[in-house]
């Protein structure tokens, strides 16, 4: 069993802290900010993890057009790049050219909702035919060589299902499962239930397996997640929507006054944007940076307004005219 940088990270004896990925949030420029700030007493963000990418796409003509979603920078390792298909052919060739292109690890998607996933066979469509599923992570080791493989996946479709789902995955040996606590159903319009998650590690435990179980949903920081193993036993945890405002979520600096909360947002705000200018200008359109203004500003007076001049702008030069047009006091440096 191929546990690889996994193993290295349970063999330090607390838990694990994942990055969760998440479509046209997690881009190379949110994930460098994360990396840079997000730093606690305990050390760095454990593993991080690409946007998911197309396998099909990967595998076609265009598959250039893609390839900015597979590029990272040294101080993210370990990185994973995740996949979603349903192709074992295509995965096979897909992992293939993550493990060339330097990755950490590969990870299969099997729990996006995605409507469009699905109708494609990935994606939450694998809880629903576990023999394809098994197919995919042979593949996946098959195209990755020495590289770990892992699985995203939920707890069920339409219900818990982890009884039958998760010792399908389980007999395929991946290094670790990422167990998103609801289900497909569900979305994430209810509360993830950890409950369930510490019944995946009771299924894991009693089929005597190694593969590592990783909780997924509603974790808001260090602290909350250090709860979460220590009620589950999972091994560790993965934080997604926290890190959305706050990329420093795991730094020290959970408890600052409004002015100074104030001031960091607006510098995170400021420097994300110039890196995604820099690092996805060429490849993303502007809108999906806009997507984190909101999270930024909020929380102090006239909050409203600023996010509503910034939702105007068209440029990161716009965007930085209207910060430095702040009173010095609110946006000293």
């Amino acid at each position: 069993m191929n546990l690889g940088f996994w193993g290295k990270l349970k063999k330090r004896g607390r838990p694990i802290i994942c990055q969760a990925p998440m479509a046209d949030v997690t881009d190379a420029a949110f994930r460098r900010l994360i990396a840079k700030h997000s730093k606690s007493k305990d050390g760095k963000l454990d593993v991080m993890w690409t946007e998911f990418t197309s396998a099909d796409g990967l595998c076609s003509a265009g598959k250039n057009k893609l390839l900015h979603l597979l590029e990272f920078s040294e101080k993210e390792r370990p990185i994973v790049a995740q996949l979603f298909g349903a192709k074992p052919d295509t995965l096979r060739r897909a992992a293939a050219l993550v493990a060339k292109l330097g990755f950490d690890g590969v990870d299969i998607n099997m729990g996006c909702p995605d409507r469009a996933v699905e109708k494609q066979g990935g994606g939450a469509a694998l809880i629903k035919n576990p023999k394809l599923a098994r197919e995919l992570i042979r593949a996946a080791r098959e195209g990755a060589g020495k590289l770990p493989v892992s699985v995203k996946t939920r707890i069920g479709y339409n219900k818990n299902e982890l009884a039958t789902w998760l010792p399908e995955l389980l007999a395929e040996e991946p290094a670790a499962i990422i167990i998103h606590a609801r289900t497909r159903k569900e979305m994430s319009n209810v509360p993830a239930r950890w409950e369930h998650i510490r019944e995946a590690v009771a299924i894991r435990n009693q089929l005597k397996s190694k593969t590592l179980i990783i909780g997924n949903g509603d974790v808001n920081d260090l602290a909350d997640a250090y709860e979460k193993v220590e009620m589950s036993g999972a091994d560790g945890v993965m934080i997604g929507r926290a890190f959305f405002g706050r990329p420093w979520l795991l730094s020290q600096r959970l408890n600052l006054k409004s002015v100074e909360r104030f001031n960091l947002s607006l510098k995170m705000l400021l420097e994300h944007t110039k890196l995604f200018d820099k690092l996805l200008g060429k490849h993303k359109s502007f809108a999906v940076m806009k997507k984190h203004f909101k999270a930024y500003v909020t929380g102090f007076p006239g909050a409203k307004e600023l996010r509503a001049k910034l939702m105007a702008t068209k440029n990161v030069a716009e965007v930085e005219k209207i910060l430095q047009s702040l009173e010095p006091e609110n946006f000293s440096s």
